[in-house]
């Protein structure tokens, strides 16, 4: 049995009294101090582990002020605090041992949007992606692109200074902020604007903080404008943060903002922002070019820059290798074809743009023609995507290449630290020569990716910084690169920011350095703001690489094992995927709705790491803690349990805010499809479970959920009395009791019986070994799961009747239990003997070559997650969803195409879209064989996820999901529409809600084949 876990108090709690006056004062804003909040928040996207004293969550810029006035109280004079937005940081520059500030939950809001001036307002929380899609329909776009552009808030990308592909076109963000509001540690509430000579003379002249800023900017960069001309390189990606060479701009402009952006929260909180903003380029197109050697991609990028292209991105073989095992090659798998010579080890990706179709067509054709002039024996060839639906799907691999080096086997990965150095372009492929016999030398995988226009590659060394001799190499490594960039004329931080590698600052500055202290004291006298980052303006030290607590240290005492184990959890790179903002993105909806970190893929792994931790210091294993709950059994280990719940002392166990974030996992598997590091909660969300209830007990939900496979064949013979219980007010008292609600009620069309009378036989595998080979061919099992058999029946008589006008003979799996449920709520012992006996049986009779076929997206991909790890008899065969089976029969099918005036439209489940991504094209393609154009529409998650809505505790948040994305697809269908759904949750969840009926794809399908 686990013992109760005390998760150990921050290194400096919160002084008391903090949270109070600040609450006292007016803060409106969330405030959380739980060890559960602080573990999710003292991680971000980078090697570093450091633990907050609490979180603040601000609503608006009058609790900033708030919280700012507090903090310049000489009573919290050592409280210190940083700014976080999206937390996708890879060098540690919102981790802090004092507060953080997220803006991301609450000041998210779109101000407004100017599209005659092309301006928009937005507040610091706002994500790029959420705002470039408002302004889509004005033709619009905020233009700094970057990887991380679906979860990126504004605040963070001008913290940063950020910036991506095209950046040589568009520039950075910096070059397009107008405007910043800004609250400075002494509450003062600031619009920070470009002045002009008489407007700088008036700010000059206040007698205030901001009057004392602006003349320390202003004296600096009138006295040292030689210097800083010497000292600032000519990059496209120029130092960021405390930017003095851009202060004073060309037009006699002075420009406070060049200073604030870039400075990584170290000088003001941000609260707004007013940004330029372009037109969407009407036409758009990607030249696609394989090369069998990287540094001839490398040393080619030359010549494609010279072409005056938009932009050019270059992916090594690594990156290019794991992004075909990855959720988004399906779409892009064709402008990368397998060449005679084999894959190709390197591509260059160049963009074209232009303002119409013939002049797209003549830039293409234009470099088209000066790759054939200029001959080079390792380019394999190219391919051409055209419009912009192209074009995303192939930069959507390339969004997700920092994600994907995390995504390889074992412990030894690719980790950031020395990623986004910045060299002239011209230098770039000797530069990256010597890197890579640098890393050569010692020994070191690595994977490359980056904008060669502009002169970045991103280059992750493959360390698992759990291991003692790997981590002296982060120190060795870094050292050696800083002096690479300085002999090549570039900069170690050309992209992401100082951060934890400030103790590089003074090096790189120089004689300047004084200067930025200088700024910083002005800004911020007593140093509150993200100590130690960028520049000190007292006796506080900069932050150092190897000073810094690592992720690895608290890992060590896990070990290699449980790391693995646990399916991925130790291993969340922190890259943010699952922070996605659109509602539409199926990655993890429980996120989405409620906004919290804590519940998301990130944090779930985050606490799991923590738990694992604990148990490891306590010297337990949870492994054989799960081994000692099977073998005491549930009614021998219920005294026990008992006991331990109603204990006091266990009341503060970290093991129940682990809890507590896993309760809101829909178990989707959105997680395992997109997550790039291939995180699974679902999967370690169940072994925990079953520790936990090993010590716990489990509410009474519980095993009626788990349960209910074997229970619905009880149900149906009582189906009277059953529909009382779910249709009638009584009856939902009576479930709410034991935790459940919005049971479906169960028809009076029976499938056994239905089946019967259709002469459908149950598949019995020593029948079928009777037929021959010919008669075998023509048989088709469906694998019908309890719940589409029990509650929606006729989707499975649709599947028998549409496999008969096919030409085959259709049969039934024989009473089966899948396990799902007892998955998903941790009862592994009884899931993994449920589910060998089911496995035997599918798998006797896949052997006779017999295909295999479910109908209901998230049982049927069951089969091929949870029982591809059974212990003793894993399933090997396939069990195919409808449309794969469908897809492989249709080309020899005898159908004729039909003629409809109709729309039709798909909703898909959200496992079968991230799980099976590549089966969704065949939906498309079977309805076209006949004749029917069907578009997939973009939906989340429905909300029912199985179970899970039907569990009091999350009814409202299941409808709160349904609301984001499938209400407004359901209740905007025209009645000539046809709108149809997968999934059978899916379909309860309209039928509870809306009160309609949504056909499967199947029963349509049988309508149209004659």
């Amino acid at each position: 049995m686990i013992p109760r876990l005390a998760h150990p108090a921050s290194v400096e709690a919160i002084p008391a009294g903090f949270v109070e006056h600040l609450i006292e004062a007016g803060f409106r804003g969330d405030i959380e101090t739980g060890a559960a909040s602080r573990t999710v928040y003292s991680t971000d996207n980078s090697i570093y582990q450091v633990e907050p004293q609490a979180i603040l969550f601000p609503r608006d810029a009058a609790d900033l002020k708030i919280m700012a006035c507090l903090v310049s109280d000489p009573a919290y004079r050592h409280v210190v605090i940083a700014p976080r937005g999206g937390g996708t940081g890879t060098n540690g520059q919102s981790l802090t041992h004092g507060i953080v500030v997220d803006c991301s939950r609450h000041m998210n809001r779109i101000l407004e949007i100017d599209p005659v001036r092309r301006i928009a307002r937005v507040e610091a929380g706002v994500v790029k992606d959420q705002l470039n899609r408002a302004l889509k329909p004005h033709g619009l776009f905020f233009a700094p692109e970057l990887s991380t552009s679906n979860r990126a808030t504004i605040g963070g990308m001008i913290s940063t200074d950020a910036c991506g592909q095209g950046s040589c076109l568009y520039g950075k963000t910096s070059n397009h902020v107008l405007a910043l509001r800004v609250v400075l540690t002494d509450g003062t509430d600031f619009w920070s604007r470009p002045l002009a000579r008489g407007g700088v003379d008036e700010v000059l002249a206040r007698d205030d903080r901001i009057g004392h800023v602006y003349r320390t900017v202003e004296r600096i960069t009138r006295e040292k404008q030689a210097r800083i001309g010497e000292v600032f390189p000519n990059l496209n990606r120029y130092m960021t943060g405390y930017d003095l060479a851009h202060v004073r701009r060309d037009d006699g402009v002075f420009d406070l903002n060049a200073i604030l952006c870039g400075s990584e929260g170290t000088l003001a909180l941000i609260a707004e922002a007013e940004v330029n903003l372009l037109p969407i380029p009407a036409e758009t197109a990607l030249i696609n070019i394989r090369y069998n050697d990287f540094n001839a991609a490398l040393e080619d990028a030359r010549n494609l820059v010279a072409l005056k292209v938009a932009s050019v991105e270059t992916v090594d073989e690594k990156v290019l290798g794991l992004a075909k095992g990855d959720i988004v090659w399906n779409a892009i798998s064709r402008f990368f074809p397998e060449d005679a010579a084999g894959s190709a080890n390197g591509i260059n990706i160049v963009e074209v743009l232009a303002d119409d179709g013939p002049s797209l067509d003549l830039k293409v054709s234009q470099v088209i023609a000066a790759l054939e002039s200029l001959e080079n024996v390792n380019r394999l060839g190219h391919t051409i995507a055209r419009g912009h639906d192209e074009a995303e799907a192939i930069w959507a691999m390339r969004k997700r290449a920092v994600g994907l080096l995390g995504n390889v086997d074992g412990a030894v990965r690719p980790v950031p630290f020395v990623e986004d150095t910045a060299v002239p372009p011209e230098n770039l492929a000797a530069y990256i020569r010597q890197f890579r016999a640098l890393l050569d030398g010692f020994g070191l995988s690595y994977g490359m990716f980056g904008h060669v226009d502009a002169g970045v590659l991103h280059v992750r060394p493959a360390l698992d910084l759990v291991r003692p001799d790997h981590v002296p190499l982060v120190r060795q490594i870094s050292d050696a690169v800083v002096a690479l960039t300085r002999k090549h004329g570039g900069v170690l931080w050309g992209e992401h920011g100082k951060g934890v590698r400030s103790e590089y600052v003074p090096e790189f500055f120089g004689d300047l350095y004084p200067c930025l202290q200088e700024i910083k004291r002005a800004f911020d006298p007593e140093n509150r703001l993200n100590p130690g980052k960028i520049a000190s303006g007292n006796d506080t030290p900069l932050m150092k690489i190897d000073d810094v607590p690592l992720r690895g240290e608290f890992d060590r005492v896990i070990g290699d094992e449980l790391r693995s184990h646990f399916d991925n959890a130790a291993y969340c790179n922190g890259n943010g995927a699952c922070f996605d903002f659109n509602e539409t993105s199926p990655m993890c909806p429980s996120y989405k709705a409620t906004g919290d970190r804590r519940q998301s893929p990130k944090g779930r792994a985050s606490l799991m790491r923590e738990w694992l931790r604990l148990l490891g210091e306590k010297g337990t294993d949870p492994r054989q803690a799960a081994a000692r709950v099977r073998r005491a059994g549930v009614l021998r280990s219920l005294p026990q349990r008992l006991l331990n719940s109603l204990n006091p002392a266990n009341a503060s166990d970290f093991s129940h805010e682990v809890k507590a974030a896993m309760d809101s996992c829909l178990s989707c598997k959105a997680c395992t499809g997109q997550c790039p590091v291939k995180v699974s909660v679902p999967a370690f969300r169940s072994k925990f479970l079953e520790v936990y209830h090993g010590r716990y007990l489990r509410p009474l939900k519980d095993p009626l959920v788990a349960s209910i496979e074997e229970l619905l064949p009880w149900f149906a013979r009582v189906r009277p009395l059953y529909n009382l219980v779910a249709s009638t007010r009584l009856g939902h008292m009576a479930t709410r009791l034991f935790g459940l609600t919005a049971l479906p009620p169960m028809p009076a069309l029976s499938l056994a019986r239905e089946a019967r009378r259709m002469g459908v036989a149950v598949a019995r595998a020593e029948d079928l070994g009777r037929l021959t080979p010919e008669e075998r061919r023509s048989i088709v099992v469906f694998v019908v799961d309890a719940f589409t058999a029990h509650f929606d029946p006729d989707v499975a008589l649709a599947a028998i009747r549409l496999a008969r006008k096919l030409g085959f003979e259709p049969l039934l799996a024989g009473p089966h239990v899948n396990g799902k449920a007892l998955h998903v709520h941790g009862y592994l012992a009884r899931f993994e003997a449920s589910a060998q006996r089911t496995a035997r049986g599918l798998q006797e009779i896949a052997d006779l070559g017999i295909p295999l076929v479910g109908l209901d997206p998230s049982m049927t991909l069951a089969f091929r997650s949870e029982y591809r790890t059974l212990p003793g008899t894993p399933l090997k065969a396939v069990v195919s969803l409808p449309q794969e089976w469908l897809a492989s029969i249709l080309p020899a099918a005898a159908i004729k195409p039909v003629s409809s005036t109709k729309t039709f439209r798909l909703i898909a489940h959200c496992t079968e879209k991230t799980n099976a991504a590549a089966s969704m094209g065949a939906w498309t393609s079977i309805f076209r064989r006949l004749g029917v154009d069907l578009s997939l529409a973009e939906t989340g998650c429905c909300g029912m996820a199985g179970t899970f809505g039907h569990e009091t505790r999350n009814r409202g948040l299941s409808e709160q999901l349904y609301a984001l994305s499938w209400k407004p697809v359901i209740d905007g269908q025209l009645e000539s529409d046809v709108v149809m759904a997968t999934g059978y949750s899916c379909r309860s969840q309209v039928k509870t809600i809306d009160r309609l009926a949504v056909p499967h794809p199947l029963q349509i399908l049988e309508t149209l084949v004659s």
